[in-house]
């Protein structure tokens, strides 16, 4: 790379994603400038995406979508929900890939959402609109989201992600091993 400086594109402008992109980053690579720009890309997939591997998909294409520009690091992360013996539980997949094509994957922890949220959700409704709905709210998913209005602030959004995104690092920090 030749300078200390690192340059990370996120495939979201959504601060909440990108902050945690900073902060995971800012943990890792502690010694390092980093600059983080989002941008607006598509997923692929539809904007609720349902199962692990549609969600991870949508991931790989947002880092897809994002490699006509030049970075050290592209990062990928998509929102999903996944149903456990018919309750529906919400989750997210980050990836991170390397200007060498190197990927590494984290997905952060899974929580169960509410019958109303559910039946909103197998409507077609996205998870963000539905806490919108059920919860009188406004831009949820660009704020405490789902995770964070259901565990009254407990768990906050951006550090929810920042661990996934630090799980996805796990190749570029141990580079020694084969991944």
């Amino acid at each position: 790379m030749g300078s200390d400086k690192l340059t990370v594109l996120v495939g979201s402008k959504n601060p909440t994603k990108i902050n945690a992109v900073k902060n995971g980053l800012k943990r890792v690579f502690y010694d390092r400038a980093i600059s983080v720009l989002g941008h607006n890309v598509e997923s692929g997939v539809p904007d609720q995406p349902i199962g692990y591997e549609e969600t991870k998909s949508g991931a790989e294409n947002r880092i897809k979508n994002l490699k006509h520009r030049d970075a050290d690091f592209y990062i990928g992360i998509e929102g999903g929900c996944v149903y456990v013996e018919k309750k529906l539980f919400a989750f997210a997949w980050v990836l991170t890939e390397d200007r060498f094509g190197c990927v590494g994957s984290g997905k952060t922890s899974m929580f169960q959402l509410p019958k109303k949220i559910q039946k909103l959700i197998d409507k077609g409704v996205e998870l963000g609109e539905a806490d919108d709905l059920v919860f009188k709210r406004s831009e949820s998913k660009k704020k405490n989201g789902a995770v964070g209005i259901l565990t009254n602030n407990l768990i906050d959004r951006t550090k929810y992600y920042e661990e996934a995104v630090i799980l996805s690092l796990i190749p570029f920090i141990n580079k020694k091993l084969l991944f």
